[in-house]
């Protein structure tokens, strides 16, 4: 009886992750105006909310609030693992590939 539970919640999950992107697809709209919403512009002639998706994924909502968590575990714990293994790069498999992402990733801090 657990393992029936424990796979209609699986099926569950996966049913809503694969009918995710379907149910959120709109039809064309007409356009607020001629000017792009990515255009600096546009903030002069339109609305940007009004050409925004009215049916968003609820899904997003929570990646939306997940994301500081995601942040402060890649810096308490991915990035100290790979400091650390960098120090014997031969017995973790640090390669040259690693130094250069972990490089790229710390110098996004400095101004």
């Amino acid at each position: 009886m657990r393992e029936l539970r424990i796979l209609a919640g699986l099926a569950l999950v996966v049913a809503l992750l694969v009918v995710g992107c379907a149910g959120s697809q709109v039809g064309y709209t007409q356009p607020v105006s001629i000017y792009s919403t990515m255009d600096s512009t546009s903030l002069i002639y339109t609305n940007p909310r009004a050409a925004s998706q009215v049916y968003d994924h609820p899904l997003r909502w929570i990646a939306f609030m997940m994301n500081p968590l995601g942040v402060a575990v890649d810096y308490g714990v991915n990035r100290p693992i790979y400091t650390l293994s960098s120090l014997a790069p031969g017995a973790f498999g640090y390669t040259s590939e690693d130094a250069m992402l972990d490089s790229q990733r710390w110098s996004l801090l400095s101004p």
